[in-house]
């Protein structure tokens, strides 16, 4: 079996911490995995998706390119991740951490995937970068966003390859929060072969309030793909609030589970079987294709 997974967090500006907050949810999941199935939890399979900037939120974009250069000769943050993957025997999509670009003047935000190895076998950086007025924020003042002030978008869509004993291999499409404004990136990885796409974010209250179910919900419709959406909730150290609402949601575009408020997790199985159905009885890329 296939279990999807988000993990909803409120990050801090303190990489030890949130590492620990991590840490202590797998933990929970693959324990509740052991109790569910009385057998060893290595039998259940997981996909875990962490939110956006899950090892570091709640600082400004100065910071995050500090942290970037900080760990840039180590690895520090690549190999935390890593770490956890192996150790909780699970297929991690660690939202994003910020990478030092080749210029050096800024960093790519980047959704790193790890296999039950620890091994790093994708890497999406971010290329829809979030510039942006939002009216209706704190006391109805305007809040501006400007992403790309540090941050270095990327050029690529992203697929990896995961191999399961259960089923064969499944294609998972990487994306991180804003991108899913932007459906020709979906559609772009669904002709690539994706099965499932994630979208790790850290969506802003305001626009999360209005638009971010059904701007998941269409994505997964009109591409016929599971949906794994992690995000940051609450308010945070810079004052900044994010939406949550993290969700798993089916090819035909049902919710399949949430957490709207607070840390903690959401699980639902993959199946397969489905994703041949709905794409057998309404064939929409072939009908692009046309």
């Amino acid at each position: 079996m296939v279990r999807l997974s988000a993990i909803q967090l409120n990050s801090k500006a303190n990489v030890e911490h949130n590492l620990s907050v991590i840490a202590e949810q797998l933990d929970i999941l693959t324990k509740a995995a052991t109790n569910a199935r009385g057998m060893n939890c290595h039998n259940v399979e997981h996909i875990v998706v962490l939110p956006e900037c899950c090892l570091f939120f709640g600082a400004n974009d100065k910071a995050q390119l500090s942290l970037a250069e900080q760990s840039h000769m180590n690895n520090k943050l690549q190999t935390a991740l890593s770490d956890l993957a192996k150790k909780y025997n699970v297929t991690l999509i660690a939202g994003t951490i910020p990478i030092l670009a080749d210029n050096g003047n800024k960093f790519t935000n980047s959704s790193c995937a790890f296999n039950t190895n620890g091994e790093l076998i994708g890497r999406y950086d971010k290329i829809h970068l979030f510039d942006v007025n939002v009216e209706g924020g704190v006391n109805s003042k305007e809040t501006n966003y400007c992403e790309s002030r540090f941050t270095q978008a990327g050029k690529s869509a992203c697929l990896v390859k995961i191999p399961f004993s259960s089923t064969p291999s499944i294609n998972i499409g990487l994306t991180v929060c804003f991108d899913v404004r932007f459906p020709m990136l979906y559609q772009k990885l669904t002709a690539l072969g994706a099965d499932i796409i994630t979208v790790p974010s850290a969506f802003t209250r305001v626009t999360g309030k209005v638009h971010w179910q059904t701007l998941l919900q269409a994505r997964a419709i009109e591409n016929q793909v599971y949906i794994i959406a992690a995000g940051q909730e609450g308010v945070h150290e810079n004052g900044r609030e994010t939406w949550g609402h993290s969700m798993i949601i089916s090819p035909w575009g049902e919710i399949l589970a949430c957490i709207e408020e607070g840390e903690g997790i959401i699980s639902s199985n993959f199946i397969p079987q489905e994703i041949k159905r709905i794409r057998t009885s309404m064939p929409l890329m072939h009908t692009a294709e046309n």
